[in-house]
């Protein structure tokens, strides 16, 4: 590894994705599920890609206590990792060259083992939610990631989509033709991989993601509700964002859905009449969350286990605001 102190080039943008695709098949697709890293700790290569700052920074975080141990392994030894086989043939499926996927893995593992002492450091420093989740979020391995991949944050359909209540809403916004950011190229492979039991470390590089992907916003954006929490990343962080992207663009709109699961396991979306039809749209965000409310406390079946999730926090929030259940 060169010296700290040695000046490097800025980090190359990774390609759009259509001359991925042409770059990738220029690549050795067939061995690249068996490729090892330029070197073996994977220093010289992200260093090529990232700068001398991210690898200082890494090299300092192994000092500290607090940092995990597998963590630590799997980011010193990249290809060592369960998943980097898998990683490297969805990406090569997905059109990305080579040398993308190999500084993208690393970036990823080294901002898993930089996230455990970031955690505690938010706990230990700030008592307010919002500043623990931005100071997990200021993970430079992460913060890179971004900057090298975000090219394929892009949507490769007309409208973005954004989502809260849990994953079965993206696959309804996906299914009525929009873009959640798990159906982008890079999103949609590392959606697909476990890369730590810990979830509390790679829970906020989706947060950096996602905030990325709102910022490419350039038309109308569907937000589809089927919980109302106003500390998740959806209404904290993704909206917050979007209006300074709207203030900039006037293209950008946002379109609230709220969405009901019936019985059946079918997601529906709820009129102003508290009927399921397959679209209701509303412009505003307290539009959406009362029509959902209303329905969750008027008509929701309480053998409909599809939706007690739902039901019960939204009871717990009126209760909490002392609203009438």
């Amino acid at each position: 590894m060169r010296e700290t102190g040695t000046p490097t080039a800025s980090p190359t943008r990774a390609p759009a994705p259509a001359a991925a695709s042409r770059a990738r098949a220029q690549d050795e697709a067939p061995e690249a599920a068996v490729r090892q890293l330029p070197d073996a700790a994977g220093l010289v290569a992200l260093q090529r890609s990232a700068g001398n700052a991210a690898v200082t920074r890494w090299v300092q975080r192994q000092e500290k206590p607090g940092a995990r141990e597998a963590a630590q392994r799997n980011a010193a030894d990249p290809t060592g990792h369960g998943e980097w086989g898998t990683f490297c043939q969805m990406m090569a499926e997905a059109g990305f060259p080579n040398s993308v996927t190999d500084a993208a893995w690393q970036l990823i593992l080294g901002g898993i083992a930089e996230q455990g002492p970031l955690n505690d450091e938010a706990m230990a420093k700030f008592s307010e939610r919002q500043e623990q989740r931005d100071h997990r979020a200021s993970n430079s391995w992460y913060q890179e990631l971004v900057r090298f991949i975000g090219d394929y944050l892009e949507i490769d359909r007309p409208t973005m989509a954004l989502w809260s209540g849990g994953i079965d809403t993206s696959v309804y916004a996906r299914s009525k033709g929009h873009t959640p950011l798990e159906s982008t190229p890079f999103g949609g492979v590392v959606d697909k991989l476990s890369l730590t039991e810990e979830w509390k470390f790679k829970t906020p590089m989706w947060n950096v993601l996602s905030k990325a992907f709102v910022n490419r916003a350039r038309g109308p954006v569907h937000i589809f509700l089927r919980a109302y929490n106003p500390d998740s990343v959806l209404i904290a962080q993704e909206v917050p964002q979007l209006r300074v992207v709207m203030a900039l663009n006037p293209d950008v709109k946002l379109v609230w859905h709220p969405v009901y699961t019936a019985a059946d396991g079918k997601l529906m979306e709820v009129t102003k009449g508290l009927d399921l039809t397959t679209d209701a749209s509303y412009a505003s965000r307290d539009e959406c969350v009362q029509v959902l409310y209303d329905y969750l406390r008027l008509k929701h079946d309480p053998t409909n286990t599809k939706s007690e999730r739902a039901h019960a926090e939204m009871s717990a929030r009126l209760k909490a605001n002392g609203n009438p259940q």
